[in-house]
């Protein structure tokens, strides 16, 4: 039987590799509207709250921008907004600095998507109203890459002071490039327990906990056998699974060891490394 993942998990945090804390830090306040929590060396923790962090920055000093193609590595992270009018006060940030902005309007959630300085793929995103969300006939979630209503978003922001991104704000779900899309599977579905909640064509595959409609999105368009990015590349270093209980972090430890995949036990939990050289960490909620 397959295993299901307690459905209280989330994302908590995403560790970035950067080139240069002085060019991403003003990119990641004033443009993306996070808050400096704390700055140690190479380190620089981003939050919303002001508690807990969302962005974790590690300075790599002349790290190659992040390969678009032809690589495992990070897609995007996604930082989910608390709603629309949040989302109308993002968009009109991004407007205002000038940068590139993509768009999709998804039916369960819109998407605004851009790149930090070092080519890491962001996503900041609203979603619908669950209770609104649509499902096939094979039980997957319907979703699209429609135009967003960029006026009704603006519209809702105004003129309306802006400080910033929210507390409510959190990383929604993470998207990979991933080497191999049944490896992926196996690991986060058959070890990990996420569910599948899409089937995107034969080269992409949406999991999820607690019916999200996914909290870790994996393709293989950057090319199927794609290896890991360079090590010496911005990207991802890991992500963290945030679990409800020591039980629930138990069971899946458990799995791990019978699939015969090394959990390193850390400060923040336990270090695991998907097929595509992606790391996971494990981690009990507060």
């Amino acid at each position: 039987m397959t295993p299901v993942i307690d459905p209280r998990t989330e994302i908590g945090y995403v560790h970035i590799k950067v080139g240069s804390l002085s060019r991403s830090l003003p990119f990641y306040q004033d443009v993306i509207g996070l808050k400096l929590l704390k700055r140690d060396g190479a380190f620089a923790e981003l939050t919303a709250d002001g508690k807990k962090p969302l962005v974790i920055l590690e300075e790599l000093p002349g790290a190659a921008k992040a390969p678009k193609r032809g690589y495992a590595g990070l897609y995007h992270f996604a930082i989910l907004l608390p709603g629309r009018k949040e989302l109308g006060f993002a968009l009109r940030s991004l407007i205002r600095s000038g940068i590139e902005v993509g768009q999709g309007d998804h039916l369960v959630s819109e998407a605004l998507y851009l790149d930090d300085p070092d080519g890491n793929g962001i996503e900041i995103y609203a979603d619908r109203p669950r209770e609104t969300w649509r499902k096939d006939a094979n039980g997957h979630y319907v979703m699209a890459t429609d135009p967003v209503d960029w006026e009704s978003l603006l519209e809702l922001a105004g003129e309306e002071p802006w400080s910033g991104m929210p507390a409510g704000t959190q990383i929604g779900h993470v998207h990979f490039h991933v080497t191999d899309l049944r490896a992926a599977e196996a690991f986060y579905c058959s070890l990990l327990g996420f569910e599948i909640t899409l089937r995107f064509g034969p080269a992409a595959l949406f999991v999820a906990a607690g019916g999200y409609h996914h909290h870790i999105g994996l393709n293989t368009w950057a090319g199927a056998g794609a290896p890991p990015a360079p090590a010496n590349a911005a990207g991802i270093r890991w992500f963290t699974v945030v679990l409800p209980d020591n039980g629930e972090l138990e069971r899946i430890l458990a799995r791990l060891r019978e699939g015969s995949v090394d959990a390193v036990s850390r400060e923040d939990g336990w270090l695991v490394t998907d097929p595509s050289g992606i790391g996971v960490m494990l981690t009990v909620r507060d």
